[in-house]
């Protein structure tokens, strides 16, 4: 499904999760125990290079084309000044991710990636959470469906970002309503807040729940109420990934949050993707252990823009090289295994 023309349409999505290749995992693994290194020894690497098998369904995968996206939204809850940033912010990073001035474009370009910019009406914000639904139920299968529609099927491996002044907040509220607990326990300091902002943020993320926790009886209901377009785009694209059986790199605490709702309605959803990286942001790591994925680094960032995932392409191309490129005990004539 790239296009969600119903709430209807996105709710069977979560319903037919494609499933990883086991003969291709099993071919990996026979290989894996015949290259010239002691079983285990590369440890993780060995595990990213069966993961990447088992979704491409090929004994020796590899990432000949990366495609990461960037989606860019507009938050009303700006306007209750919950970021240290105004949200006009939001348009003019999306310039310059568009003129490759950005974090994200330099970290692309070095992991061999190519990169897709995104911008969801930025001149319309989602309403205020604390007020309102975040989107009507339009706006939220639009947000889906221009996601799922900008994942390139041929991908060998995707990884999703954004952009959006104040998402951390909306962020947090969908991971309180999915998983529980209050605002101060998921609201963090997103870009560097001071301490005033912060309570204000917490009190937003309370108000939310509080308002809209009675109406969130599904994940769909969970993403238009307390969520943004940005958020809503990057749960669409991950699932069209699953569709296309491309395993995906999740970013940092928003990007992982997109798919909090989708993950209490169907945990299997992160089957095909690994953690990129645990960021600084408070909620990250309880968030991820709620999902049930392991990072792959931890290097207090707390960009966004799917940094960290970019940086985590280096690690999957490491792994696919060794276990592509390294000889058996047989071809370089070792005897026996060490």
């Amino acid at each position: 499904m790239t296009h969600f023309a119903s709430k209807a349409d996105f709710l069977a999505a979560l319903s037919e999760l494609s499933v990883p290749d086991a003969q291709a995992i099993a071919a990996a693994a026979a290989r894996q125990a015949q290259l010239t290194k002691p079983a285990g020894s590369l440890g993780r690497l060995e595990d990213i290079a069966l993961f990447m098998a088992g979704w491409s369904g090929r004994e020796r995968p590899c990432l000949d084309h990366v495609q990461g996206i960037i989606f860019a939204g507009n938050h009303g809850v700006a306007d209750r000044g919950v970021s240290a940033y105004p949200a006009e912010v939001t348009a003019q990073m999306v310039a310059n991710f568009q003129q490759g001035g950005a974090a994200i474009n330099a970290l692309a370009r070095a992991c061999g990636a190519h990169l897709m910019i995104v911008p969801l009406d930025l001149d319309r914000p989602t309403q205020d959470i604390s007020q309102v639904p975040a989107m009507s139920e339009e706006e939220c299968l639009a947000a889906l469906s221009a996601g799922a529609g900008s994942v390139d099927p041929t991908s060998d491996l995707l990884f999703v970002g954004e952009m959006g002044i104040a998402n951390t907040t909306s962020a947090a509220a969908l991971c309180a309503q999915v998983f529980g607990a209050a605002g101060q326990d998921w609201a963090g300091r997103g870009t560097g807040i001071a301490e005033p902002a912060l309570t204000r943020k917490i009190a937003v993320v309370d108000a939310a729940l509080a308002l809209h926790g009675p109406h969130c009886q599904d994940s769909f209901e969970a993403l238009r109420r307390l969520g943004g377009r940005e958020i809503a785009a990057m749960a669409g694209a991950v699932l069209a990934a699953r569709r296309w059986r491309i395993p995906v790199l999740l970013d940092g605490f928003i990007a992982c949050a997109a798919l909090a709702p989708i993950a209490a309605a169907a945990p299997g959803i992160t089957a095909h993707c690994l953690a990129a990286h645990c960021s600084a942001e408070g909620g990250h790591a309880r968030l991820l252990a709620y999902l049930g994925l392991d990072p792959l680094l931890n290097l207090g960032m707390r960009l966004g823009e799917g940094s960290g995932a970019a940086v985590a392409v280096q690690l999957v191309r490491s792994a696919l090289a060794a276990h592509g490129e390294m000889a058996t005990f047989q071809e370089a004539a070792v005897a026996g295994a060490l």
